[in-house]
């Protein structure tokens, strides 16, 4: 159908959606959907937000994925391809693909291990350390705007109710960390 004045085009408001969902679906609860929804709008705008920073530095969000996964290893910031797929969800030919333009791009080496010349290690380089700095420079100031409304006591609060409910669902879809492989 055609669009309504004023809202041309444009995602209906959280009040309009939930009104929508509750012509069509009476059993809903209001509150919950309304929770539910704001925290899925304000992922999706987090991740585009990301996603323009991360642009912005000349790397992909897959790119970035596979940089913070090499940082969370610890120093010296290697993992083998199939840890690195397994953490992100990847089929090995897929992270290879991936592996292939990092070391392309001076992100990351890729040599066999000397002590094991059938395993590969894949290690982070100084300039894909650089990068992954930046990306966290820009992001922690964009987090902080964007919890800049909120008291330290409701940052507290917010933090601690967010928690609860991450290990809910963690506790409840422990093979659902990354994508969505499962559902194919």
């Amino acid at each position: 159908m055609g669009d309504t004045p004023g809202n041309l085009g444009s995602e209906p408001t959280l009040d309009e959606q939930i009104a929508a969902y509750q012509r069509e679906f009476q059993d809903l609860d209001p509150q919950v959907e309304k929770i539910v929804s704001a925290l899925s709008r304000l992922n999706r705008r987090m991740n585009v937000a990301y996603g323009r920073q991360t642009s912005a530095l000349g790397i992909s969000n897959a790119e970035w994925e596979v940089l913070k996964a090499l940082v969370l290893s610890g120093v010296p910031y290697q993992l083998g391809p199939s840890d690195l797929a397994k953490r992100l969800g990847l089929t090995p030919a897929a992270m290879t693909h991936r592996i292939d333009r990092m070391v392309a791009e001076g992100l990351v080496t890729r040599e066999r291990d000397e002590s094991n010349r059938v395993r590969v290690i894949v290690e982070l380089t100084t300039d894909g350390r650089e990068k992954w700095l930046e990306a966290m420079r820009l992001a922690s100031v964009f987090e902080e705007e964007l919890l800049q409304d909120l008291a330290p006591e409701e940052r507290v609060v917010l933090d601690e109710v967010l928690t609860r409910l991450l290990r809910r669902v963690e506790h409840a879809q422990p093979d659902a960390g990354g994508r969505l492989t499962d559902l194919g």
